[in-house]
């Protein structure tokens, strides 16, 4: 870690978790600026390994804030996080197990993009909520927000769902050989939406009464103790749970899939162990520095000591299981990832789909995907190394299991 601190530009210094400044590209370290000069920012910013732009706030960045939250500190897909299970299966099975299908992997693979929808795909019938239904329960907290009452029904054909970009479905071999299973998604279009409203609604407040932060920052706040900030943060913790809940879902109709092939091919009923589910887009009020302050990570994970997190690679790449080392410099954050080194346009001009596709197979990676023609955008080139991040981080987590990729599922 190194601290950048210029006196004459910053109100507080900058702690980068990096080899060196070079590694953080312009228009993020931008950002990470306009950061350190919010009057109600605490002690420092922190840049994670895995840091590169964002909307308004660096992805892979930490800012603890007193009194106030910044929707676009959190980010549109509010409660974006992953969820991990170990199986008892070994991987050779998987791969050499024969079906009228091919391999089993392909099968497994193949099964679980035919039931579980992807990309702007839903279920055509309202899933069962326990999440939705507690908010229905409890709907005076949100009717002051009425542009936004409808997506509470609309998400019921959404629990369970994986959604595009960079989430994914994975089946992983660990370094025993088992097979494993890891997910990556949010909190769909309802997350997108609470937080597109919200950021409006504190651009308005922030030009209404004058604020001192500048409106190109792209940082607009609401103070914690107004009515504003305080059905943000209604609605913050709504998609936050039901991020978690697409998640469970998501996880358990895989984990049936896995399980009724295993079982119909190869006789055997896996067991399942180690289960994490964890979110890397939210705010949360903390302890730190001896004062109670909103935590926004935003592309980071908690990463308290002992704390188990998972820090995904990029499609075709390794990916880790970690326990946290509870840094107090990172506001107790680590990566949540790789982090991206060319953006999805500047991928899908310097790589070729048939590159990336030989790539996979001379990986023996399965990819699941509806169109190919869009593959370059989640690329392992497209990412930094997962390996080097790791290693620019170990003051922050210790990795447990390190996971290699076996076939994927993207939207």
């Amino acid at each position: 870690m190194f601290e950048f601190f210029d006196k004459d530009k910053m109100l507080i210094p900058i702690k980068i978790w990096g080899a060196s400044i070079d590694d953080i590209e312009e228009s993020c370290l931008e950002q990470a600026i306009n950061l350190a000069n919010l009057p109600f920012a605490v002690d420092h910013i922190a840049l994670m390994p895995d840091t590169h732009t964002g909307k308004g706030m660096p992805i892979g960045g930490v800012i603890a804030c007193r009194n106030a939250v910044i929707p676009n500190a959190v980010g549109v897909d509010i409660g974006c996080g992953m969820a991990f299970v170990q199986t008892d299966i070994p991987v050779r099975v998987l791969r050499e197990t024969i079906t009228g299908s091919g391999e089993l992997i392909k099968m497994m693979i193949g099964s679980i993009l035919r039931n579980i929808p992807v990309g702007f795909k839903h279920y055509s019938k309202p899933q069962p909520s326990a999440v939705l239904d507690k908010a229905q329960a409890e709907i005076d907290k949100y009717t002051a927000d009425k542009e936004l009452m409808k997506y509470i029904d609309e998400s019921y054909f959404s629990v369970g769902s994986l959604g595009g970009g960079n989430h994914f479905i994975e089946i992983q071999e660990d370094e025993k050989g088992l097979a494993c299973i890891m997910l990556h998604s949010g909190s769909r279009m309802f997350g997108n939406m609470i937080g597109q409203h919200f950021n409006k609604l504190a651009h308005s407040i922030n030009e209404k009464y004058y604020s001192s932060v500048p409106s190109s920052y792209n940082l607009p706040f609401l103070p914690v103790d107004t009515d504003e900030g305080q059905r943000y943060l209604n609605w913050m913790h709504l998609a936050m749970d039901f991020a978690y809940e697409n998640r469970a879902v998501m996880l358990e109709k895989v984990k049936a899939i896995f399980s009724e092939l295993a079982e119909k091919f190869t006789g055997i009923m896996p067991n399942y162990s180690d289960e994490v589910n964890c979110h890397h887009n939210y705010a949360a009020l903390e302890n730190h520095y001896g004062e109670n302050v909103w935590v926004h990570r935003k592309g980071a994970v908690h990463a308290a000591d002992g704390e188990v997190a998972i820090i995904p690679g990029s499609m075709g790449s390794n990916s880790y299981i970690v326990k946290g080392l509870g840094n107090p410099e990172s506001f107790l954050t680590s990566s949540h990832g790789a982090g991206r080194s060319y953006s999805r346009t500047g991928a899908m001009e310097k790589f070729s789909v048939e590159s990336v596709m030989l790539d996979l197979k001379e990986r023996n990676v399965v990819l699941g995907k509806n169109s190919k023609k869009d593959v370059p955008e989640e690329c392992r080139f497209a990412y930094k190394d997962i390996d080097t991040v790791m290693e620019n981080q170990k003051e922050l987590t210790v990795p447990i299991k390190k996971l290699f990729t076996v076939g994927v599922v993207k939207g």
